[in-house]
């Protein structure tokens, strides 16, 4: 009875042993993430601290991390420093039409790829891959000159239309989520009536949400974030969009460059990619799961 005893009490203690053992690693694991995630977030933390500093703060050196009075009057100046209000318009309107555009495009050349079978479909799909191996400078003088003789430059055409002809990588992405949707489904409703575009758009646009958020929240990034473009095509000040407009608060007619402006205008430009990400959040996610994003 007694050896009894204390084998329970045995089994208790290295219970309660493996118990403490065990909440000291999450501990350690719940501080090591806090540590990297604070690291990891520091150069953001920094830009909207430094929106908030004057001018001569951020000349200061070493840098501080905080304000010693916010300045909030940085993001007014911004607007009167630059024809921001335009430029952020620009930029919006040519990053939904391209978003627009390239959903559109790639999905109905996926959903051919994905559904329709014939001889050289398989050849065709390759020679589309291998134009993900061209890297932009190939094309940029062809390009150029082709929208020249078309009397693009200086507008937003250059930027937006492109998209109208889908990207080799969207495709791919569409084209295996189409190819993995039951077949059923378009016998379906190949016996109500419903003609091939039909079936693509009431059948395989709504199944493939997640897929498609996910490659409208990369194209909406490449559109807003591309200043090489715009840099090519655009020469009126009225035109820029927000790349062009920042990258300007570097150049030469500064005196010294307005890192605080500067800051002010990466955090205005921010705020988009963030309210969408957080909007479709959950499709993203899905989307990175069924296409195998890595």
């Amino acid at each position: 009875m007694i050896t009894s005893n204390r084998m329970q009490e045995s089994g208790v203690w290295t219970a309660a042993r493996s118990r403490r053992k065990l909440d000291m690693t999450r501990i350690i694991s719940f501080i090591l993430l806090i540590m990297i995630t604070l690291l990891m977030l520091m150069p953001l933390i920094f830009m909207v601290t430094t929106s908030f500093k004057s001018q001569r703060e951020t000349m200061q050196y070493p840098p501080t991390l905080f304000p010693d009075s916010l300045q909030f009057s940085n993001y007014m100046d911004i607007f009167s420093r630059l024809q921001f209000g335009t430029m952020y318009q620009n930029s919006l309107m040519i990053a939904v039409i391209t978003v627009l555009a390239t959903l559109l495009s790639s999905s109905l050349v996926a959903y051919g790829f994905a559904r329709f079978r014939g001889k050289g479909r398989n050849l065709m799909f390759m020679l589309l891959l291998s134009t993900m191996m061209l890297p932009y400078p190939a094309i940029m003088i062809p390009q150029f000159v082709l929208f020249s003789k078309l009397g693009w430059v200086d507008t937003f055409l250059p930027l937006i239309v492109p998209a109208f002809f889908g990207s080799a990588y969207n495709i791919f992405l569409l084209r295996q989520f189409f190819a993995n949707l039951p077949e059923e489904l378009f016998d379906a409703g190949r016996m109500d009536g419903c003609t091939e575009i039909g079936m693509y758009w009431k059948i395989a646009l709504p199944l493939s949400g997640a897929a498609m958020a996910t490659i409208a929240i990369f194209s909406f990034i490449y559109s807003w974030n591309d200043l090489l473009t715009p840099v090519l095509y655009l020469n009126s000040a009225d035109k820029f969009t927000l790349p062009v407009g920042m990258a300007s608060l570097t150049s030469s007619k500064f005196r010294v460059a307005p890192w605080h402006l500067l800051m002010v205008a990466s955090v205005l430009a921010l705020l988009p990619i963030v309210v969408l990400f957080i909007l479709a959040q959950k499709r993203f996610v899905e989307g990175i799961v069924l296409t195998g994003i890595k």
